[in-house]
């Protein structure tokens, strides 16, 4: 049985959700849909490339994934189907897919053009055509075989004068913790392991621990450890650098996002000290 995963920034209000279901069981009603999210940012691509990122690889290979963020089709905008890492994506060609790896480049990419409805919605179009492929048909079949996609330029990291990395805010998740686009690897390779300060606007940081474990002293006493409301760096699972307020509570006392006053796009600076 095929799976075919959704991801949108449709949000939990409305119906948009429930139609894109009903759209696919009507075509496909034996493929098991598994949603992502459908609360990334409005036409977030960047948030929804991690997202993607971190979540593609646990299914199996030749999962369909539909993307339908900033994805409308105009004159400027087509919409694809890219076989990328055994997988895959049917979106708009806006640079998500420039995204997902840089190192790494899709195997085949198809403009669809397949039954594709003048003035139609996009989830339209990419649900016929996860049900050609997940029928057996061959991408070629829906459409124009496409070499080079759009590139999303924007956030780069930057550096200067070997002794500063600068990144950006890429996503605030529900724990209000604020993930940047500087990766443990890119940091690695810079640090020369020369110690450094992170500043996030007025919020330094001095130290990147392991994991949240590694931030709390256990062997002093529960009560007099600097435990609740610390402010902790830390590389996430996806070794992406990522501020915190341990156990903090957006919804009650505010999460790193809002208390340090970062949003997305926000610039992060890590400045080396040369001994």
């Amino acid at each position: 049985m095929s799976i075919i995963t959704l991801l949108s920034d449709y949000g939990s209000r409305g119906s948009k959700i429930s139609k894109a279901k009903a759209l696919l069981l009507s075509e496909i009603s034996t493929s098991i849909i598994v949603d992502v999210s459908h609360e990334i940012s409005p036409f977030n691509i960047v948030e929804a490339a991690y997202i993607t990122k971190r979540s593609y690889n646990n299914y199996p290979r030749n999962t369909i994934h539909i993307i339908d963020v900033d994805a409308q089709y105009n004159p400027e905008k087509s919409l694809i189907v890219s076989y990328f890492d055994n997988h895959y994506f049917i979106t708009a060609d806006n640079g998500f897919m420039s995204l997902l790896s840089k190192n790494l480049k899709p195997k085949k990419n198809i403009e669809i053009t397949f039954d594709r409805e003048e003035n139609s919605s996009s989830i339209r179009t990419f649900v016929k055509a996860a049900a050609h492929i997940k029928r057996g048909g061959n991408i070629n079949l829906l459409g124009t075989e496409i070499i080079d996609l759009k590139t999303f330029i924007h956030l780069n990291i930057k550096t200067h004068s070997n002794d500063t990395i600068i990144g950006h805010v890429i996503y605030v998740d529900n724990y209000g913790n604020v993930v940047t686009n500087i990766t443990r690897d890119f940091f690695i390779k810079f640090s020369n392991e020369r110690n450094y300060e992170i500043n996030a606007k007025n919020i330094k940081f001095n130290k990147i621990y392991n994991s949240f474990n590694d931030a709390i002293n256990y062997k002093v006493k529960r009560e007099y450890r600097e435990e609740d409301g610390k402010k902790i760096a830390l590389f996430n699972s996806s070794g992406n650098l990522t501020l915190c307020i341990y156990k903090s509570n957006p919804k009650i006392s505010g999460g790193a996002g809002s208390l340090f006053g970062l949003n997305y796009g926000d610039s992060i600076s890590i400045k080396f000290i040369n001994s």
